[in-house]
C-alpha cells in the first residue's frame, strides 16, 4: 500500500502487462501532520532536550538552554508544494510565519492565495529560514538537494523531509549537519530504508530522524487497505480500479 511507485519498475512492468493499483489522495493530512511534527521537533529542540534531561545535562535555569528558532516572522520555503506542501502551509498560518516561498513546474493560485511567492530551488534554499521537502521522486529530483544547495543554506536553517530520501545528497546533508554548515534536520525519510544503525545519521544530534511513519495514523492505514482490497476486487470483477498507477 502506498501512494509512491517511484520504488517500481514501471517499464519491466509494463512489458508484462501488468497493472499496479496505489492509494493516493489519503496520505495528505497525516504526512502533513507529521511533517509540522518535525519542524516543531527541531525548531524547539525536543529531541537534544529529552536526552539532556536522560544526560544528566539538565541542572537549573539558563538563558540560552535549548533555546531554537521560532516559526513566527520566518521564512518557510516548500519545494514541490503539491497537496501536502499546501496542507503544510495551511497548517503553519497560525504560526505567523513571515513570508512563504515555494517551487512548482508552474505557479498555483490555491498556493499563492495565501501569500505565497513562486521562486527558484536556488534562491528558496537561500533565503529560507526552514525548508520543507514535499517533492515527488523523479530523475529531475533526484538528489535535488545537492551539497551546493545545502551549503548555500543559512547556517540557522532547519531542513525537512517527508517525501523521498533520494531527493537529499545524504552524505553532503551529514557533513553540513556535523559542520554545524545548517542547524538541523528532521528526516522520515533516508536511504537505505530501514536506515543501517552504523549510520551517520543517527550520530548526529541535530538530526531527527524517524521510520518512514508519514502514513501511520490509524484511519489512513486503514483507508489505504480498503482502497487495495477494492482495487484487487474490481481487477476479479474487470472493473477499473480505484486508483491505478498510469503505464
Amino acid at each position: 500500500m502506498s501512494v509512491g511507485y517511484d520504488h517500481l519498475d514501471l517499464k519491466e512492468i509494463k512489458q508484462r502487462n501488468i497493472r499496479v493499483g496505489y492509494t493516493p489522495n489519503v496520505l495528505t493530512e497525516a504526512t502533513a501532520e507529521l511533517t509540522m511534527a518535525l519542524l516543531l521537533a527541531t525548531s524547539r529542540r525536543i529531541l537534544e532536550s529529552h536526552n539532556a534531561i536522560h544526560k544528566g545535562e539538565w541542572k537549573s535555569w539558563a538563558p540560552n538552554f535549548m533555546c531554537g528558532p521560532a516559526l513566527q516572522n520566518s521564512t518557510v520555503g516548500i519545494v514541490g508544494c503539491g497537496r501536502i506542501g499546501l496542507s503544510v502551509l495551511e497548517k503553519l498560518i497560525p504560526y505567523k510565519v513571515s513570508k512563504f516561498l515555494y517551487t512548482s513546474r508552474n505557479k498555483k493560485p490555491e498556493v499563492e492565495k495565501h501569500g505565497a511567492i513562486h521562486t527558484d530551488i536556488d534562491n528558496l534554499c537561500r533565503e529560507s529560514d526552514f525548508i520543507i521537502l514535499t517533492s515527488a521522486l523523479t530523475p529531475d529530483t533526484h538528489q535535488l538537494i545537492n551539497r551546493t544547495r545545502l551549503e548555500s543554506m543559512k547556517p540557522t536553517a532547519i531542513l525537512i523531509n517527508t517525501s523521498r530520501g533520494q531527493l537529499v545528497d545524504q552524505a553532503a546533508l551529514i557533513d553540513v549537519l556535523r559542520d554545524g554548515k545548517i542547524r538541523a534536520a528532521g528526516l522520515d525519510v533516508m536511504y537505505p530504508e530501514p536506515l543501517p544503525l552504523d549510520s551517520p545519521l543517527l550520530k548526529l544530534d541535530n538530526c531527527v530522524i524517524i521510520p518512514h511513519i508519514g502514513s501511520a495514523q490509524i484511519e489512513t492505514r486503514q483507508e489505504m487497505a480498503r482502497i487495495t482490497a477494492q482495487n484487487i476486487i474490481n481487477v476479479f470483477q474487470n472493473k477499473p480500479m480505484i486508483y491505478e498507477v498510469p503505464l
